[in-house]
């Protein structure tokens, strides 16, 4: 055991918390309308609260128990049993209580993302039972699949710190929940305007500075690796801020704080899955080359097909996490991590194979497990409010909580 490497484990835990909430709230929160910035806050903080549970439940051992046939983890670790203080998964220099809680987090700001491509009008009731059965069938296998000694991870396939697991796993989920639920009122009739611009930033900067831990956390010790995936998390955030910046001055004549941090968001989600695998100038090139990915993906994919992925959960998440599962294969060197392998650049296409086929594993799931979730949802509750309620706003509508007063209110 290692003092040392369980304390980082213990910061990346709170950076990575930090990154959920505040981060995540308030970057979603400033960029819905007025009238849903407490609904959009609370799916963000309730998917903490519900998956947290479920993780310790049944979730934890789904994903890191004893393997069943690649596929899924066994029911050794069903409430957490059997975690203590000893070395976790036994080969490790932590104790086993703080890499599951690191795992706790992990899965519970995956949830949260999927909540921006439905904000505004998914039932608050759906939500709190898509948040209990999505972790437990769809992201538990992915996980045990990738880093719990599943098929992808028996094949080589390489994912630092969730490219797969929980990027395109949300993205895409996301996406077929939009697709599923449809799109806002007057969605195509009038622009939809964020609501508070500083808030949206802060929620931004937020999401960079635990990103710190989320990367940084899956080195899992306080050694050369980690120092690594600091440096490649923050340069391909940078290069994709730069290269988004460039894009919007380009072809919008003027360049925006909005689209700028969403260009470093989209770096970061981009860098996810190979930081401790590339090199910096490799980091370099996949957060500059998300930058274009991400955009022509909100602009103009979004724009022709018209779906409404509220707040761009499948365009920043789901095509960041994609071009960066996909580069890892390119770009990844034995030079920078002896435990992971080569990719194409440096003599081993197979390497492309195995990432190409993790993509598709982690699409195919999310879109079908989305798509069956919802289904048996909707045939108890609906998995939509009503018109009236989205047009008067979730905040008043449901939780009567208005996130701004403007004037004293008469007590009843």
């Amino acid at each position: 055991m290692d003092t040392g490497d369980t304390t980082w484990i213990l910061f990346a835990i709170a950076l990575v918390l930090f990154m959920h909430v505040p981060g995540l709230a308030l970057f979603y929160g400033g960029l819905v309308s007025e009238r849903n910035v407490v609904s959009t806050m609370m799916h963000s903080f309730v998917s903490l609260l519900i998956v947290s549970v479920v993780w310790v439940l049944w979730g934890y051992s789904l994903s890191y128990g004893t393997d069943i046939g690649g596929f899924i983890g066994g029911l050794n670790y069903l409430g957490f049993k059997g975690i203590g203080e000893e070395a976790a998964l036994g080969t490790l220099t932590i104790p086993h209580y703080s890499f599951a809680m690191l795992q706790v987090v992990y899965a519970a700001i995956t949830v949260a993302i999927i909540s921006g491509g439905i904000a505004g009008r998914i039932s608050f009731s759906a939500w709190v039972i898509f948040a209990v059965l999505w972790p437990t069938f769809v992201y538990a296998p992915m996980a045990h699949w990738v880093w719990g000694g599943g098929w992808l991870f028996q094949m080589g396939e390489l994912d630092f710190a969730g490219g797969t697991v929980v990027h395109i796993l949300s993205g895409v989920s996301a996406l077929v929940a939009a697709l599923i639920i449809g799109p806002r009122q007057g969605y195509l009739d009038y622009e939809h305007r964020p609501h508070n611009i500083v808030l949206f930033l802060f929620g931004a900067a937020a999401l960079w500075f635990g990103w710190f831990g989320f990367n940084g956390g899956s080195a899992l010790a306080s050694g050369g690796i980690t120092s690594l995936v600091f440096v490649t998390t923050h340069v391909a955030g940078a290069a994709a801020g730069i290269g988004w910046l460039l894009i919007e001055w380009k072809f919008r004549k003027r360049p925006t704080l909005i689209g700028t941090a969403t260009g470093a968001i989209a770096g970061l989600v981009a860098i996810t899955p190979g930081a401790g695998y590339v090199s910096i100038p490799s980091a370099l090139v996949i957060g500059l080359i998300a930058a274009p990915v991400c955009y022509f993906s909100i602009n103009f994919l979004k724009f022709h097909l018209r779906y409404d992925d509220t707040l761009d959960a499948f365009g920043v998440h789901g095509m960041a996490g994609i071009w960066g599962a996909i580069a890892t294969g390119v770009f990844a060197s034995k030079e920078v991590n002896s435990d992971g392998n080569n990719g194409l650049l440096y003599g081993n296409p197979e390497q492309l194979f195995h990432q190409v086929n993790g993509v598709a594993a982690a699409v195919i799931l999310a879109a079908t497990g989305t798509f069956v979730i919802l289904k048996i949802i909707s045939l108890f509750i609906p998995l939509r409010v009503s018109k009236e309620e989205e047009l008067i706003g979730l905040d008043v509508s449901f939780h009567e909580e208005p996130a701004y007063h403007s004037e004293i209110q008469p007590v009843d």
